[in-house]
């Protein structure tokens, strides 16, 4: 099941994603900024634990952002990522976000969803919020995507 984050839910968001982090493969998230960001975090459970989890985050004028996308290691192949970033893209469209973006190093799993690649020259306010406050900037290897949402 597929439900907005809740407080409780803050530090085992936050040992998810962060064991992710630890090896590189996404940034890491403080409390602090779990806490902060909570009602961006949409959380997949399971048999009463936490899954998966994946945040939603408007950027700017119609676009959104799907950040922090992580499952848990057990779990992995069960079609839990793909459910939490469709139920991101259907949130952002329900807000009114014409296109969704994602930077990331699984580039395979956004291209089966619908994600093309898109110069990080066109998400300026992006990097000037987010990225030049990273310690990756301005060398971030990672790869932006782009999707459209459908209007209604």
């Amino acid at each position: 099941m597929i439900r907005k984050a809740k407080i409780a839910d803050v530090k085992p968001i936050q040992l998810i994603v962060n064991e992710y982090a630890d090896q590189g493969q996404m940034l890491p998230r403080s409390l602090n900024e779990l806490y902060e960001n909570l009602r961006d975090f949409s959380v997949f459970e399971d048999n009463g634990g936490i899954a998966g989890v994946c945040a939603l985050h408007i950027s700017w004028d119609g676009l959104a952002e799907v950040r922090s996308l992580a499952v848990r290691k057990d779990r992995i192949g069960k079609g839990i990522g793909t459910s939490l970033v469709v139920h991101c893209l259907r949130e952002a469209k329900d807000l009114g976000a014409e296109r969704v973006f994602v930077l990331t190093y699984q580039e395979g799993f956004f291209h089966k969803l619908g994600f093309s690649p898109v110069d990080k020259k066109e998400l300026p306010h992006k990097i000037w919020t987010d990225c030049l406050n990273c310690v990756k900037f301005p060398n971030c290897d990672e790869t932006a995507l782009i999707i459209p949402l459908p209007r209604t």
